[in-house]
């Protein structure tokens, strides 16, 4: 179960301006089937970055949440989405990418969890794909400390920039 925060006024302002720059589902887009998505993960731009993707390999276009589900291997929760969102749909058409980023604990902080892994589900309803945390560049186990991740982007460099700014 994914962990909802309250919004304020300033907050909501915020997510409508990202929803509206977020492709749009229409009522006749069904949600992608998991087997046709891939889903990756790869080391980000810094020492506590992961950045992640998935590509609708499928005949159709076809919408995942717009949040991707981040969790950690033994802790409960998910990473929580920048800023704080409501679910909703994100639209792949066949072959097309979305990316988002996805920060741990700052580097040399003691504060959390080391886990072994992290799994990334581009809908809650998937089961997802794990990632070993030498997979995404953490070789010495990845630190969880208020982990938080951006929402679906059409690039990766926007959400990089989008995680940096804190604006998903």
């Amino acid at each position: 179960m994914r962990l909802r925060t309250a919004l304020t006024t300033a907050v909501v302002t915020a997510a409508a301006a990202t929803a509206l720059t977020a492709p749009a589902a229409s009522a006749a887009t069904a949600t992608c089937q998991e087997k046709d998505l891939r889903v990756t993960a790869g080391p980000g731009g810094s020492q506590n970055t992961a950045r992640i993707s998935v590509v609708n390999e499928g005949g159709r276009a076809c919408a995942v949440d717009r949040i991707p589900t981040v969790t950690f291997r033994g802790l409960d929760g998910s990473a929580q989405p920048v800023p704080p969102s409501t679910s909703g749909p994100y639209v792949l058409s066949p072959g097309e990418h979305g990316y988002a980023a996805v920060r741990t604990a700052a580097p040399g902080t003691t504060e959390g969890h080391v886990v072994r892994s992290l799994s990334v589900a581009a809908d809650p309803a998937h089961y997802g794909v794990t990632f070993a945390a030498s997979a995404v560049g953490m070789a010495d186990g990845i630190r969880v400390w208020e982990p938080v991740t951006t929402l679906w982007h059409a690039s990766p460099g926007t959400a990089d920039r989008a995680l940096s700014a804190g604006t998903g």
